[in-house]
């Protein structure tokens, strides 16, 4: 079976890994240049601007000209889709995490009723 092309939607293009770093790295709202995406994420050049190219083909990312640097900012919007699909499975690690914090709160109640008991103790 072919494999789809990396440009072809938001899914394909978010599950590079790099290219979630990049989303990282302009996820602040800022416009930032090719330049600090490499020094924020110790890659190549060559490397970050193909990823960015890829995420400006499926819309995840727009590009504006400074002078003679190319502004790349996050098109937050356009991750709805992969927001949509995602939280249908939220319901598994919501349950997990109800879980985690009805534990965490036992053993903090019974560390107290120790702590407690305790300094009853010492005080008799």
């Amino acid at each position: 079976m072919a494999r789809a092309a990396t440009t072809a939607d938001v899914f394909n293009a978010v599950a590079e890994p790099r290219r979630r770093q990049i989303l990282t790295v302009l996820s602040d709202d800022r416009s930032h240049a090719v330049g600090e995406v490499v020094q924020a994420l110790r890659m190549p050049q060559p490397a970050v601007s193909k990823h960015l190219s890829v995420l400006l083909q499926v819309g995840l990312v727009s590009v504006a000209r400074e002078g003679q640097m190319r502004m790349y900012r996050l098109n937050a919007k356009e991750l709805k889709p992969v927001h949509d699909w995602i939280k249908t499975y939220e319901r598994y690690w919501s349950h997990q995490l109800s879980q985690v914090k009805d534990r965490a709160e036992r053993k903090m109640m019974d560390r107290i009723a120790r702590e407690n008991f305790t300094k009853n103790e010492k005080e008799k």
